[in-house]
């Protein structure tokens, strides 16, 4: 099954649910890997496994998983070869014993989950090895009983403790050494038995300092008279963590031993755990095993999208017994791609094994393959537009559709020229109805519609419409066309009566107003004079926030000059603050305004002729060319 498929009709929602029943991480994984069957018998069988399942559970009967969750990672350090710890021990003999308990679990409910019962009728009894880790293992840690050398080992360190205890506990009350205490308390540290000693103090004790307290104000001192016992409580300790490590490879090695039957087990449980998971997610959904069929006959009484709420209006439908080929109309917003989304989820969850939302009657083809073109086909990677995506993903069905195909098509059509469109669907149809397949198609297109009504293998069908409440009523009507009911909500929305007629006119004539109406414009205004600019203004600059002087008007910008430079300015940027001939005299000469005093010099002397300027300039030009 494509995954784009599975994507569409949101069937992965319905699997990760679940999966997020099943107890075990084995179970999780083999149910990410799991697929829709297209082989009848094994859909068949699969629906008889989760009814069974569901009996069970609707009889308030609790399934005994034991060490499930763990039994992956307990396998996993088994076949590295290390030595499984005490708490790991017991997560391991709770799953052996889950092996016995459930067999006697299904053999004892077999009236009402047979095939189950013969699923576990087969698990083998671990009573020997459970009973030797539940024997030897106790809190969590190996048991005195484990063996007579760890019994012999366990008493004299309680021995070899107690003398230690008497001899700290003297040491503690005699008079000499209660000055020195930090504290009248034996304390262990880095497995000796020492006594906490004021720092000042602690060249009075003979013994050897063990630790130090953080802020080095007392340490921690074995003392002489104990030494000998702490280092013989170490020795003996020492062999009896070794007799628990022999212990506890004992055990492991029996558990190793077995694991060619624990695979088989595990194999088995897994199927057990997620055969429950659908069970349970069906009973949450209130669902029902459905009749299945090899037939291409698909027929839904009150079946309900399982991700919609239990209230949502159900649907009813036939497909493949009188008619191939289904296509719906009405408004939007009324249900026609929730009920296409239906058809083919309700499909898929049977094909998975699922109890389905829907009542006694019910009958779910088995299909080959489900082919799902709906939503945005967009594709800026490859340049495709969503009328092209459309095309693109139709493409690849058409030259796949066979019998045992359901193809579900969303506004088949759509996004392209209406005609063009309404023609290429009914070809496209036409095509996959001549391959085999199932066809469900939703449209607004009239043409559709009445290529459905003409066809003898087609049969139309609306969404129902409430006219009073403009209200959608989820209800489909096999049958019928239904209409986009554009007008109707156009009048409701208290658009003019004249203009509804019309366009209830335009649906049946073609007859449009084309004539040309002459809409006379506003008398122009005469456009004012521009305010011309002349050299010496002072003017504000707006975009500057400065004032400057004007020395050329250029039309649309000024060379206005500003702090000694010469700036062009837009005219919009530029106001006028004083005329020229407010400012300066008749017959001043404007030049000087816009040069520094010793070039306004300069040239005035040049054009006076004065031989002087002419060497000085001549010096000027020479000095430049020997830069």
């Amino acid at each position: 099954m494509q995954n784009d498929t599975l994507q569409k009709l949101q069937f992965n929602e319905i699997k990760a649910q679940v999966k997020a029943r099943a107890i075990g991480h084995y179970s999780q994984d083999r149910l990410d890997a799991l697929q829709p069957q297209t082989d009848l018998a094994t859909v068949e069988t699969w629906q008889q496994e989760t009814l069974e399942a569901r009996r069970l559970l609707d009889a308030n009967q609790h399934v005994p998983f034991l060490g499930l969750n763990d039994i992956d990672r307990l396998l996993a350090q088994l076949q590295k070869g290390l030595i499984l710890s005490p708490i790991d021990l017991i997560r391991f003999a709770d799953f052996l014993r889950s092996s016995r308990l459930l067999r006697q679990f299904f053999e004892t409910n077999m009236g009402m989950a047979p095939l189950l019962n013969q699923y576990a009728s087969g698990l083998p009894d671990f009573s020997e090895i459970e009973n030797a880790i539940y024997s030897q293992i106790q809190h969590q840690q190996v048991a005195d009983s484990a063996s007579r050398q760890l019994r012999k080992l366990r008493r004299q360190l309680q021995d070899i403790d107690t003398e230690i205890q008497d001899k700290l506990q003297r040491f503690i009350r005699h008079a000499d050494n209660q000055r020195y205490l930090q504290e009248p308390i034996i304390v262990k540290k880095s497995d000796h038995y020492t006594v906490p000693i004021q720092a000042t103090y602690k060249n009075k004790i003979e013994g050897n300092i063990v630790e130090s307290s953080n802020k080095g104000t007392t340490v921690y001192v074995e003392p002489n008279a104990v030494a000998k016992l702490n280092a013989k409580y170490a020795m003996v300790n020492a062999e009896a963590v070794a007799e628990e490590y022999q212990v506890l490879a004992e055990l492991t090695g029996r558990i190793a031993e077995a694991a060619a039957t624990i695979d088989l087990v595990v194999e088995t449980i897994t199927a057990l755990d997620i055969i429950m998971a659908r069970a349970k997610y069906s009973r949450e959904i209130d669902g029902q095993t459905p009749q299945v069929n090899k037939a291409e006959r698909i027929i839904i009484h009150h079946g309900r999208h399982p991700l919609l709420p239990k209230d949502a209006v159900p649907l009813d439908l036939r497909l493949g017994t009188d008619y191939r080929g289904l296509v719906i109309t009405g408004p939007n917003a009324g249900g026609k791609t929730v009920t296409l989304k239906t058809v083919g989820l309700l499909t898929l969850m049977t094909m998975f094994g699922l109890q389905i939302p829907a009542e006694a009657g019910t009958d779910i083809a088995v299909m080959d393959h489900i082919f799902v073109d709906m939503g945005d086909q967009q594709d800026l990677g490859n340049a495709l537009s969503t009328f092209s995506g459309h095309m693109h993903n139709v493409a690849g069905i058409l030259s796949q559709a066979g019998r045992n195909t359901l193809v579900l098509l969303d506004e088949i059509g759509s996004g392209t020229e209406p005609n063009e469109g309404a023609a290429l669907a009914i070809a496209i149809m036409e095509t996959l109805y001549s391959q085999g397949a199932l066809i469900m198609a939703t449209t607004h297109y009239g043409e559709i519609k009445r290529f459905a009504e003409a066809h003898a293998d087609f049969i139309p069908a609306a969404m129902a419409f409430d006219q009073e409440t403009l209200m959608p009523k989820y209800q489909l009507k096999l049958g019928v066309t239904g209409d986009s009911q554009a007008l109707w909500i156009a009048r409701k929305m208290k658009m003019s009566t004249q203009l509804l007629r019309r366009a209830e006119k335009y649906l049946h004539t073609k007859d449009y107003q084309v004539t040309k109406q002459d809409f006379p414009g506003p008398k122009a205004t005469p456009v004012q004079n521009t305010p011309q600019f002349v050299q010496g203004d002072r003017v504000w600059l707006s975009g500057l926030q400065q004032e400057g002087l004007v020395y050329q008007d250029d039309g649309d910008e000024l060379d206005v000059f500003v702090n000694h430079h010469h700036l062009k300015q837009p005219r919009r940027r530029v106001q006028l603050l004083t005329p020229a001939s407010e400012l300066y005299p008749e017959g001043y000469e404007l030049a000087r305004l816009f040069v520094d005093y010793d070039s306004y010099k300069q040239q005035r002397d040049l054009n006076r002729g004065s031989k002087a300027a002419q060497r000085q300039l001549r010096k000027a030009a020479a000095a430049r060319k020997t830069e």
